[in-house]
């Protein structure tokens, strides 16, 4: 069972923990953390992963981030570790925040960082259930990319304020 801690709309621990089954009944006013983490290769080089084709939502799509609920007690950076470890066996050597995106109707919070992984590119392990498969895009591919995708395109506004400051033609 998947506890998560919940805020309040200035971002404030409420005291209040809730379980993730009862999600579509979180109260108005409060939110859970979800964690978003884009991922890029100290070469530049962004992480991309297939949607396992049983998810219920965007099944066999691609995506461009490792993400999840924090759990109970765990920051939203520590929630980002967890789950880019969790999903691509990947650890964060640098973790920055990009920006937060209230989401009423979700009743999330969502903490979209960037990640710069220093590893071999062929360290990718895949989650069981989560993805299926992974590839390495160059940045103007990527970027491309982005727009096009059914997953990208909703995850593409989280990371436009760090995209736009790129050097990519």
């Amino acid at each position: 069972m998947e506890i998560w801690d919940l805020y309040d709309e200035q971002g404030n621990k409420t005291g209040e923990t809730w379980e993730r089954s009862r999600a579509y009944e979180i109260p108005a006013g409060r939110y859970h953390i979800v964690c978003d983490v884009l991922i890029r290769h100290r070469d530049g080089d962004f992480l991309l992963t297939l949607r396992d084709s049983r998810k219920e939502m965007y099944p066999g799509c691609w995506e461009a981030s490792a993400g999840g609920s924090a759990l109970a007690g765990e920051t939203p950076e520590e929630g980002a570790r967890r789950e880019m470890l969790e999903e691509t066996g990947l650890k964060a050597e640098q973790l920055e925040l990009i920006g937060i995106t209230r989401k009423p109707e979700t009743r999330s919070a969502v903490y979209a960082f960037i990640a710069v992984a220093d590893c071999e590119k062929e360290d990718v392990k895949l989650q069981e259930g989560e993805t299926a498969d992974y590839q390495w895009l160059e940045p103007s591919s990527f970027l491309r990319l982005i727009r096009e995708e059914p997953v990208l395109a909703i995850q593409y506004p989280r990371y436009k304020p760090y995209l736009d400051k790129l050097d990519i033609s």
